[in-house]
């Protein structure tokens, strides 16, 4: 059994916490929700979901963690403003630990200065974000690159789901890329 760590802050888009939550837990996995503050209700910016936030993110170690999920919504960019939550997200990603962004969770990915190099998607509007940021932005419904995946929105989460269980059990994929030269390792692209 791996433990999941879910970053949520105000305004989540309700779906893209819900069925990664749910797929976890129905895999027989754990799932923890972080927050800001502990005990903190949040609720999602369409108002289905309404969520306690289990843990604060000063309570928490990437150590105590198999993998990070960051839902989209305007979550992400109210999470981008805390320091120790930008930094809980390096970690995670340094330490090859699955690292699964949707929507606009790609802020997140920049504000941690790790899309930099990476083959990357996200919602359209945040696309030019990503690439300020370094990444190689793609329109696709998910792309794994590395320890990376990434989808675009609500009608993705099957194959976003997919995609992190699959890390999950059988670990990160190859890295999508290479350099002037150099030939790409095999994109896990769908």
């Amino acid at each position: 059994m791996a433990r999941i760590m879910f970053i949520v802050g105000s305004d989540f888009e309700d779906s893209e916490f819900r069925v990664p939550y749910d797929r976890v837990k129905q895999a027989g996995h754990e799932a923890v929700i972080v927050g800001l503050e502990a005990g903190k209700q949040l609720k999602g910016k369409k108002g289905k979901e309404t969520i306690t936030a289990e843990k604060s993110v000063k309570d928490v170690s990437v150590d105590q963690f198999d993998a990070l999920v960051i839902p989209g919504g305007y979550s992400p960019d109210h999470l981008r403003m805390d320091s120790g939550m930008v930094g809980l997200v390096r970690a995670f990603f340094e330490r090859d630990k699955p690292v699964a962004a949707i929507c606009h969770a790609g802020w997140m990915l920049a504000e941690a200065d790790i899309a930099d190099g990476r083959t990357l998607t996200s919602w359209p509007s945040i696309k030019t974000d990503l690439i300020n940021a370094g990444a190689h932005w793609v329109d696709r419904e998910v792309v794994e690159d590395g320890n990376l995946i990434t989808s675009r929105k609500p009608d993705d989460l099957k194959a976003f789901c997919d995609a992190l269980l699959r890390q999950i059990d059988q670990g990160i994929s190859a890295r999508i890329g290479g350099g002037a030269g150099m030939e790409a390792e095999q994109p896990l692209v769908h």
